[in-house]
């Protein structure tokens, strides 16, 4: 080979594999897809207890996220606890989500109790405005789907809750099997971001609270922010985990735009009300009862069964005492059953008893946003009390009328001789012609009194 040829070769050899190694360079220095700054910042407002309607709220929210347009979604919170099953479906939403998440306890005076202690730690970042404060996320069984509580009153913060530890270790298999879980369950939360995994187990073992200046301190939260405005300054190049991975957040320019909660959310809230659920339930089974006992008006049936299809929807949704509901049944059915066999109310009585406690039973007292009101307990008990005692007079009326159907409806009734011969002949009572006897011969024309029947033939005498 020429050595001019040789020469040039090598130099072109030389400056390709230095463009290589530049590109390469210029590729690692490239911030990764969730780094990106996105356009906006979506702002979700988790206000209240976290159920069905909150978590479908959420969910859909970070769905619709992407990470070329969003740059981050804050979750702006204030709730006082909520289902445990609404809160990792949260989480497990948060963890997948594609764009980073930061909770936000706000504005001034809020709170992140309970279901919101475990939602901040699974976030990337967990911020909390002046004046708020976060824990007690001892968890409580219902005998159904267990509920995260509100915090603990008038426990100082931070303070460790020897008593609460005590009640944990004192309670039954179940009881410390949940509580064990859920100590596990946020302490994964706590190591996957980096944050107070002790102090976790112990709002969870102890119901310990604490406010933001102390959460700060201790790592609990990341951040102290005034408003969202100042999240996203202070987030503005922090590391966070991402998807699995520890990406920087570009937040500096993100548009703050408020996703408000839509039809489908709203109308979701109102069904899986407690007391929506329960006034639901009651149209239902008292529309079809009406239904059955008066065939061929369909409007009541058709409305009860679908206010009980939505009920049933909703019970399926919230923790729901099953021997509640089925005392509420009973009550119902008891109420019912003194409608036709007339016992003189002490089945009716039994029924309301049922229905009061079956009601009392069927949702639990202590849980927040998804208790059942004791002014609608008092109305639906006075309504079904109402009603039975109307059933229970209109039967006593009843009783005291003349029978106007059947053989007796015969016994009294007058009628006119239509012919006759000897001691037999035919009559026509109540515009029907019947064969008819009597102690004595009677004119065609006459009036007669039915006071006996014999099968087919009624005893008549003249009146």
């Amino acid at each position: 080979m020429h050595p001019r040829l040789d020469k040039a070769s090598s130099w072109t050899h030389l400056r390709r594999c230095a463009i290589h190694i530049l590109a390469g360079f210029a590729l690692t220095m490239l911030p990764s897809p969730h780094a990106c700054a996105g356009g906006r910042a979506l702002v979700l407002d988790v206000n209240g207890a976290i159920g069905p309607a909150v978590a479908d709220y959420v969910v859909r929210g970070l769905q619709v996220a992407r990470p070329g347009e969003v740059g981050l979604v804050v979750l702006r919170m204030n709730t006082p606890g909520g289902l445990d099953s609404s809160m990792r479906e949260i989480n497990a939403a948060i963890l997948a989500s594609l764009v980073p998440v930061a909770t936000y306890v706000a504005p001034n005076g809020a709170r992140a109790a309970s279901a919101g202690t475990y939602i901040a730690y699974a976030s990337s970042i967990a911020a909390m405005a002046p004046g708020t404060n976060i824990g007690a996320a001892t968890p409580i069984q219902l005998r159904g789907p267990s509920f995260l509580p509100g915090s603990s009153p008038q426990q100082p913060s931070g303070q460790r809750n020897d008593q609460g530890k005590e009640g944990a270790e004192s309670g039954d298999t179940e009881s410390r099997k949940m509580v064990n879980d859920a100590a596990a369950y946020i302490r994964g939360l706590a190591e996957l971001h980096g944050r107070n995994a002790d102090w976790a187990v112990e709002a969870v073992r102890t119901a310990a609270s604490l406010p933001a200046s102390e959460a700060l301190k201790l790592h609990v939260i990341d951040v102290i922010a005034d408003d969202v405005s100042d999240l996203l300054r202070q987030l503005n190049g922090r590391m966070a985990r991402v998807a699995g991975k520890i990406e920087p957040l570009m937040t500096a320019n993100l548009e703050v735009v408020a996703v408000a909660p839509d039809w489908r959310t709203e109308m979701l809230a109102i069904i899986t009300n407690p007391n929506v659920a329960f006034i639901l339930m009651l149209l239902g089974i008292y529309g079809l009862l009406f239904e059955f006992m008066n065939p061929g008006v369909v409007a009541p049936g058709l409305f009860g069964a679908v206010s009980l299809l939505v009920a049933l929807y909703a019970l399926n949704l919230l923790p729901v005492n099953y021997a509640g509901a089925a005392l509420v049944f009973l009550g119902i059915g008891l109420m019912v059953a003194e409608a036709h066999i007339g016992s003189l109310g002490v089945i009716g009585v039994a029924g309301v008893i049922a229905f009061v406690i079956g009601a009392i039973l069927m949702f639990p007292a202590g849980a927040p946003g998804l208790s059942l009101s004791m002014l609608l307990l008092a109305g639906a008990a006075a309504a079904s009390v109402a009603f039975f005692m109307l059933v229970l007079a209109m039967l006593l009326r009843s009783r005291r009328r003349a029978v106007v159907v059947g053989v007796e409806a015969l016994l009294g009734a007058e009628g006119q001789a239509v012919s006759w011969q000897g001691n037999e002949g035919r009559v026509l009572v109540r515009s029907e012609i019947w064969r008819a006897r009597s102690p004595g011969p009677l004119q065609p024309g006459a009036r007669v009194k039915v006071i006996a029947r014999d099968g087919l033939v009624v005893v008549v005498e003249p009146t």
